[in-house]
């Protein structure tokens, strides 16, 4: 276990060493928060799925093939298809914004007003996103130094909370690269064909499970409907989706690397399935399914493997946990905090001697800090990440793609639609159960409804709005976007 412990040590190391780097190069808002906007495609493209592929993905995704064999993929695969469909037809339009937020793009399209309150679900949502990586540390470190659950989170925050608040989004992507490149080593060119062979190949892998195990739809119809809906969409409108969206260098980038990156989830989802069919072989009794990946990567690995495979676990959470913490932090500050102090009279200085990279480092501080509080508080992880996607779903999918798509959309439905929606989900949660189907389907269809009625009911958006928001969509600064608007009134 000695080289186990070496490599894991090293990684760490390695993580606040280029925390140390990145807190060189951030040196204003833009750099601090989406890397001045300047990666290429393969920086993208790695940054993209290491924030995708987190805990859930590969312990869970492990875990879900396990319980239900190949069929296990579902839940990987639709957060692959929402990244594709997420890089093919929105996130040109989405770099090219210039914005920090998703709430800022819903001012944009709707003219203000609609910040605050989206600003408040997409927190929280981030902050569950966040803490359910957070909790996946005590598993990985219960393995590896079978520590104490608290001690195990607090270890992992510390480590994602230190190199992201030194060094903002460039620390992020440089260690989301090297995650990235370790979880492609440590699981799908390691423990991937190591499990199937210790399972004795694919042939007594098929003796030895049920048939449904190897059906592609084994894990039933509406549980991939739910997996689609949930994910699928959620990948569409995250805000720590949408800040990766806004580091590409240009739309080409956020397209085809974004298209590279889904690809990639698609592989993992089906890599993860068959090592979880590979640990039923292996383990058939299980206490838990999520307990698959660890006693596989413990009991099957020769050691260094083992170090490396699990260094990949750990890449995996925190690459995810770092993404939601900065996400979290900036909707915070920016999108909250912002607001309430302008609402009170103490609104940006005009001075300019505010120093914004300061004040995003301190929200990251307080907010890892937060999210390590509320880990240690909490037990489940389905139970928080469901709560996640279902508020940010049912909430906000609707006003969202409806102002990218809808025209005739105004401010009152988006906001109509946000607190019905969001608060249906809320009541049906607490009624059927958290895990239940029900929320997400009501609160989906309440939130459309709410919105569609309350747009036709009220005034359109002013055509200044929309020219501006137009003229943001192609590209243009938002000065050239202001010139623009006011020349067209002025010729209308």
């Amino acid at each position: 276990m000695a080289v186990d412990y070496a490599v894991i040590v090293v990684y760490l190391a390695g993580m606040l060493a280029m925390g140390w780097w990145g807190m060189r190069r951030a040196k204003s808002k833009s750099e601090f928060l989406v890397a001045g906007r300047r990666l290429g495609p393969w920086m993208y493209s790695g940054t993209m799925a290491a924030i995708v592929l987190g805990g859930a993905s590969t312990i869970g995704g492990v875990g879900l093939g396990y319980r239900h064999g190949l069929s296990g993929a579902w839940m990987v695969f639709a957060i692959g298809l929402g990244l594709l469909a997420l890089s093919v037809f929105f996130s040109a339009r989405i770099a090219r914004l210039k914005v920090y937020t998703v709430s800022e793009m819903l001012d944009l399209r709707y003219g203000g007003r609609a910040g605050l309150i989206s600003g408040i679900v997409m927190w929280a949502y981030t902050l569950m996103l966040a803490v359910t990586s957070t909790i996946a540390y005590a598993t990985i470190f219960d393995v590896l130094f079978d520590l104490n659950r608290t001690v195990a989170i607090i270890l992992g925050g510390a480590v994602v909370v230190a190199y992201s608040t030194l060094g903002g989004m460039w620390s992020i992507t440089l260690t989301d690269m090297v995650q990235f490149v370790v979880k492609t080593i440590g699981v799908l060119l390691l423990l991937l064909p190591i499990a199937v062979v210790k399972a004795g190949g694919f042939a007594e892998m098929k003796e030895r499970l049920p048939s449904e195990y190897f059906s592609p739809f084994g894990i039933g119809g509406e549980t991939i409907f739910t997996y689609v809906l949930i994910y699928t969409f959620g990948m569409l409108i995250g805000q720590d989706i949408w800040q990766r969206v806004f580091t590409a260098r240009g739309d080409k980038v956020a397209r085809w690397g974004g298209t590279v990156a889904g690809t990639y989830c698609l592989l993992y989802a089906l890599a993860g399935a068959v090592i979880g069919t590979a640990a039923k072989v292996l383990y058939p009794n299980l206490g838990s399914a999520d307990d698959a990946f660890a006693t596989i990567v413990k009991d099957e690995l020769p050691v260094g493997v083992r170090g490396l495979v699990l260094a990949a676990a750990l890449a995996a959470v925190m690459s995810t946990s770092s993404g939601a913490l900065i996400a979290c932090a900036t909707v915070a500050n920016n999108d909250i905090w912002a607001r309430l102090r302008g609402a009170v009279g103490r609104g940006g200085d005009e001075r300019g001697e505010v120093d914004e990279v300061r004040g995003n480092r301190l929200f990251i501080l307080v907010m890892g800090v937060g999210v390590i509080g509320v880990a240690i508080a909490l037990n489940n992880v389905v139970e928080a990440l469901t709560v996640a996607y279902n508020l940010l779903v049912g909430g906000l999918l609707v006003p969202i793609l409806g102002g990218l798509l809808w025209r005739r959309g105004t401010v009152y439905g988006a906001l109509t639609a946000v607190v019905v929606g969001g608060g249906t989900v809320v009541g049906l949660m607490a009624a059927y159960g958290i895990l239940a189907n029900q929320p997400i389907y009501y609160g989906l269809l309440a939130s459309l409804a709410s919105y569609v009625i309350v747009s036709l009911a009220t005034p359109p958006t002013d055509e200044a709005v929309l020219a501006a928001w137009r003229a943001r969509l192609a590209g243009e600064t938002p000065e050239e976007a202001g010139e623009s608007t006011v020349s067209g009134l002025v010729h209308s």
